[in-house]
């Protein structure tokens, strides 16, 4: 990559909680949301993070937004819908917040329809097997006996996952074995169309997944942005985004002279305020 186009900075959309949540200026007000572990390593990567409240999916909306962005993250929180995927809930699954579920399924979609790099964490996990015709675990100590994949008390706990070999996560880790962060009582069960299962636990539960057919669209169940040291992740991620966006730079510095001269010749005003200087 050459010196111009690695100082560019990809437009990276991050979804977000809609929540009440407590202030000192404005007590507990509905809020939009986004923990800062999320968008740091994003930052530090080089990206332009910006968070997208959860919102009605009016036509053509979805379509645009997506189209301006380089790539999208989608990250954890509450339990996807059950309804989703076909299944009553179980007494342990979170109640369903279902305007942020719509949303953010309206994105993934969509930026699977426009090849936009996807990441997805956690609930992003799920909700990415979900958009796709899968279905999720709806409560683990259910399948595996105990709740090791979720501590309580907003605790994460570390467990080992092995990586599938030559898929994109074992290309980018480095690594056929790897210990990570976990909080989930959830998880993929039926793959989703088109999506393979990249990790799995000792205890053969999916860790992460990804589709092959996309140029980057990969979901790990666990928490990398609790790890200060990992970076491979959100380096390869916004990497990604860079690609989608050198592009878009490249063919925008070609254009602006046709389009201001289509402007000036269009405005009066503007031909007499530019003669004036």
């Amino acid at each position: 990559m050459s010196a111009p186009e690695s100082t560019v900075r990809p437009l990276i959309g991050l979804t977000t909680y809609l929540e009440e949540a407590g202030t000192d200026g404005c007590g507990r007000v509905s809020s939009a949301f986004l923990p800062e572990a999320y968008f740091a390593p994003l930052l530090a990567a080089g990206a332009i993070p910006v968070l997208l409240p959860p919102q009605p999916v009016l036509t053509g909306l979805v379509e645009q937004l997506v189209s301006t962005l380089d790539g999208l993250l989608v990250p954890g929180g509450w339990d996807v819908d059950p309804a989703r995927y076909g299944q009553e809930a179980h007494p342990a699954t979170d109640s369903p917040r279902r305007a942020r579920d719509e949303w953010e399924l309206a994105l993934i979609l969509e930026a699977i329809r426009q090849d936009v790099p996807l990441l997805t964490i956690c609930r992003g996990e799920q909700l990415l097997n979900v958009a796709l015709g899968g279905t999720l675990h709806q409560h683990l100590p259910d399948v595996v006996g105990d709740g090791v994949y979720q501590l309580g008390g907003h605790k994460f706990n570390s467990i080992q996952v092995e990586v599938k070999a030559d898929s994109l996560l074992n290309r980018l880790l480095g690594q056929d074995s790897v210990t990570v962060p976990v909080s989930h009582h959830q998880a993929v069960d039926r793959l989703g169309e088109g999506l393979i299962a990249a990790a799995w636990s000792e205890d053969q539960i999916v860790e992460a997944i990804e589709h092959p057919g996309q140029s980057f669209c990969l979901g790990v169940q666990w928490h990398p942005e609790q790890l200060p040291e990992e970076e491979a992740l959100f380096r390869a991620f916004v990497a990604a985004a860079r690609e989608q966006k050198v592009p878009k730079v490249l063919h925008a510095s070609t254009a602006p002279s046709n389009i201001v001269q289509a402007a000036i010749e269009g405005s009066p005003q503007l031909r007499d305020g530019l003669a004036a200087i």
